[in-house]
C-alpha cells in the first residue's frame, strides 16, 4: 500500500549531476517549443466533431513531431557535442514516452519524458489523460509535460501549440497520490487506499507501463490518474484559458466548442451560443481600449457568428 497524506515535496536533480546541464537546456527548449514546432499537418473539409473524433490521432503525430524537432535541435542542447551518441527516443506502451537515451546501449538512459499532446478545445477543457505510474518508478530528473495545441484557423489549418505544462514526473505522481488520499481521508464510505505494484516493478524505465502503475483501491468512477482533476493543473490552465486567440479569450472558445458538441436541440445550442458571444463582446468592451484593434475586435465576432451558424447547420 502507497499511504501518504503528507505534501510531497519537490526534488530537483542536483546541479552535480554530470548531465544537469543538457537536461536543463532541454527543459528550457521545451518550455519553449511553440517557437520552434513547424507541423507538416494540414487539416481541412473538417467539422467539430470530426476534430473530436480523431483527436488523438492528432495528438499522437504531434508528440511525434516534438520529438522529432527536439532531435533536430541538438545544436542547442548538445552545443559541445557531449552527448553525441544520445538521441531522444519514443517508446509505446510503457513509461516514459520517450527516452533520451544512448543509441548504441538502450540500458543508458540519461532521463525520460512523459509526453501528451492535448487539443486545447476538447469537449473536456481540460486534458484528460490518466497519470498512473507508481512514484518508484519514475527517475529523479524525469518530466512530465503537456503541450496544449489547436488549430491556426479555427477548424482548419495547421497545428500551432500553446506553452507547455512541465513538471518533474516523481512529484507528479507524489501529488497524485496524495490528493487522492487527501481528498477522501474524510469519508466513510470510500476507502484512499491505493495499492502499488509488485517491488520488481518498481524502478525507472519498466518494461511495463500497466504493471508499473498504482491503483486506487476504491475507484468506481474510474476517475484515478486523471492528474487534471488533483489540483496539480490549476494555476496553469487559468493562464491557458486566459490567452487571446483570435482575439477571443481561450476560456470562450472552449465554451464555445462544448456548446457545439454537446446533444441538444438546435435552440438550445443557438441560446447557449448567444449567451458565449454577449460574454465575449462584455469581455472586449471592459477589458480591451477603445482603438483601431477593437474594429478587427468586431469583426472576429461577426466571424464567430457566422461559424455558429454553420455549426449549427
Amino acid at each position: 500500500m502507497a499511504q501518504t497524506n503528507i505534501e510531497p515535496v519537490k526534488q530537483h536533480p542536483n546541479q552535480t549531476w554530470e548531465h544537469f546541464e543538457v537536461w536543463q537546456k532541454v527543459l528550457d527548449l521545451l518550455e519553449a517549443m511553440p517557437n520552434y514546432f513547424k507541423s507538416e499537418i494540414l487539416i481541412k473539409g473538417i467539422n467539430v466533431t470530426d476534430i473530436y473524433s480523431v483527436g488523438n490521432l492528432f495528438s499522437a503525430v504531434i508528440e511525434a513531431q516534438i520529438v522529432n524537432t527536439l532531435n533536430k535541435l541538438r545544436h542547442i542542447w548538445d552545443l559541445d557535442n557531449n552527448c553525441s551518441s544520445y538521441a531522444f527516443v519514443r517508446q509505446s506502451q510503457t513509461f516514459p514516452d520517450i527516452l533520451f537515451v544512448n543509441i548504441q546501449n538502450n540500458r543508458d538512459v540519461i532521463f525520460g519524458i512523459e509526453l501528451k499532446a492535448w487539443y486545447v478545445f476538447s469537449k473536456e477543457s481540460e486534458p484528460s489523460f490518466k497519470y498512473t505510474i507508481t512514484p518508484d518508478a519514475c527517475a529523479k530528473p524525469d518530466l512530465l509535460v503537456v503541450v496544449p495545441w489547436f488549430l491556426s484557423e479555427v477548424i482548419s489549418g495547421s497545428p500551432n501549440l500553446m506553452f507547455p505544462f512541465i513538471e518533474l514526473g516523481k512529484y507528479a505522481a507524489e501529488y497524485r497520490n496524495y490528493y487522492w488520499i487527501k481528498s477522501r481521508e474524510t469519508s466513510s464510505t470510500r476507502s484512499n487506499s491505493i495499492i502499488s505494484p509488485p517491488q520488481g516493478f518498481r524502478h525507472p524505465y519498466p518494461q511495463s507501463k500497466v504493471e508499473a502503475s498504482d491503483k486506487a483501491e476504491n475507484d468506481k468512477g474510474n476517475n484515478f490518474g486523471r492528474i487534471a482533476r488533483a489540483g496539480l493543473l490549476d494555476n496553469y490552465l487559468e493562464k491557458i484559458k486566459r490567452i487571446d486567440y483570435l482575439g477571443i479569450r481561450v476560456s470562450h472558445w472552449m465554451r464555445f466548442f462544448k456548446a457545439m458538441s454537446e446533444n441538444k436541440t438546435s435552440a438550445e445550442i443557438d441560446g447557449q451560443l448567444d449567451t458565449i458571444l454577449a460574454n465575449i463582446i462584455s469581455d472586449i468592451d471592459k477589458n480591451r481600449p477603445v482603438n483601431d484593434h477593437q474594429i478587427v475586435l468586431q469583426e472576429l465576432i461577426e466571424g464567430l457568428k457566422k461559424l455558429k451558424d454553420t455549426l449549427s447547420k
